[in-house]
């Protein structure tokens, strides 16, 4: 019984007769041998080499599990103990790049923006959508390791853009705490892994400079095995150092296809798309949506679009929609072209912006129109005068 009574009492250090027991002088030594041990933790951790994850795709739509793929590479990578990660980057692919079902760079880029609205450090680049053309994924991470040693060796004092003045909002907000070096890692999936392998797909220094550069990390899918895909390719194999495989272990095999296919046929998506996703899709007219108005999404009020992405974004120019290019021998995916993309500069939308005296907001060209929602199209004309009324009376 005097067993259990003692146990006890060591369990509650307040108790008075614990620290008469053991002394005060004791007490105070293993609280600052705890604090110098946290402080020693704290100190370790900011001496681990410093990392970053951008992933390459269509993004369409960004699906939870794109997403997912970034928090699972965090938590591997901070209980390992090995890097400190700064930063996640999405980059979604250029208009030309041409797959089946592939909405704008201007919607695609809204929709990552509402997707990535609750992460502290997921953030969205689009310099990709951007260019003139599609961009090889090996020149996207180069252009992206670059201006991050560019931002560190100027202390922080170069630009983004000829003018020099507009900073790239996917910087990672910690990016100056120390100057320490931040190596960027491609992440993805094990599909993009396997790809590797397709006669023609990637060309081979491609993946020698993405491996042997940048790194790869890959997160795994049910049924994949790319521990043999890198058995079975010799570049793979010659840098397998490289690439960190980490199993997801709560599958999610919903992919931006998947849901395509089922906003096509009129089913339900929801909780399978972040509600303020889905809210643009139908909004939008995205993906053959059936269902012409939201009755199911609900925007909260504390996930408000940052307009920010508008406002650094005012060239609507630089977006080349629907441009064909003969691209096929050097595309990372082989699909059929996408249909031409247009945006009528007067078609009245609704959005988070300022509203002008009527009520009613028309959008401004751009590749922030990240919250331009279209509820009438070219043929407005044609629409009753009951549903003008009605369409002018939805409320974000």
């Amino acid at each position: 019984m005097w067993v259990k009574q003692l146990i006890a009492k060591i369990s509650r250090p307040n108790n008075n007769s614990f620290r008469f027991w053991i002394g005060e002088s004791e007490l105070k030594k293993a609280s600052r041998k705890a604090k110098n041990m946290s402080a020693f933790i704290e100190e370790t951790k900011s001496l681990l080499p410093r990392i970053a994850f951008i992933a390459c795709g269509c993004f369409s739509p960004p699906t939870p599990m794109h997403m997912r793929m970034f928090e699972i590479a965090k938590d591997h990578f901070e209980m390992q103990g090995t890097h400190k990660v700064v930063g996640g980057i999405i980059s979604p692919t250029h208009d030309s790049y041409g797959k089946k079902g592939l909405a704008s760079a201007l919607d695609r880029c809204a929709m990552v923006k509402l997707a990535t609205q609750s992460s502290s450090w997921i953030r969205l680049s689009d310099w990709e959508v951007h260019q003139n053309q599609w961009m090889r994924t090996q020149a996207v991470l180069q252009y992206h390791q670059n201006y991050i040693n560019n931002e560190l060796n100027s202390g922080g004092s170069c630009g983004d853009g000829e003018d020099g003045n507009h900073k790239a909002s996917w910087l990672p907000r910690g990016l100056h705490d120390s100057r320490d070096p931040v190596h960027l890692k491609l992440l993805c999936g094990a599909d993009l892994l396997e790809s590797f392998a397709v006669p023609g797909l990637w060309a081979e220094a491609d993946i020698e400079n993405i491996v042997a550069n940048h790194g790869l990390v890959v997160i795994t899918r049910a049924g994949s095995n790319p521990g043999k895909f890198i058995f079975d390719s010799d570049i793979l194999t010659k840098y397998q150092n490289n690439i960190t495989l980490i199993t997801n272990w709560v599958p999610n095999e919903v992919s931006s296809t998947l849901i395509r296919r089922l906003l096509g046929r009129g089913q339900s998506v929801k909780y399978l798309l972040d509600d303020l996703v889905l809210e643009y899709i139908k909004r939008q007219r995205l993906f053959n949506v059936k269902s012409k108005y939201i009755t199911d999404a609900v925007r909260p009020t504390h996930l408000l679009f940052n307009h920010a992405y508008t406002d650094n974004n005012k060239n609507a120019s630089s977006y080349t929609v629907g441009v064909q290019l003969e691209l096929e021998q050097d595309m990372d995916e082989s699909d059929s072209p996408s249909p031409h993309i247009q945006h009528s500069a007067t078609s009245r939308v609704f959005c988070c912006g300022e509203s002008t005296p009527r009520g009613s907001k028309l959008l401004r060209l751009g590749p922030g129109q990240a919250v331009q929602v279209i509820t009438m199209q070219a043929d407005a004309k044609e629409e009753s005068q009951a549903k003008k009324q009605k369409v002018s009376q939805v409320n974000l």
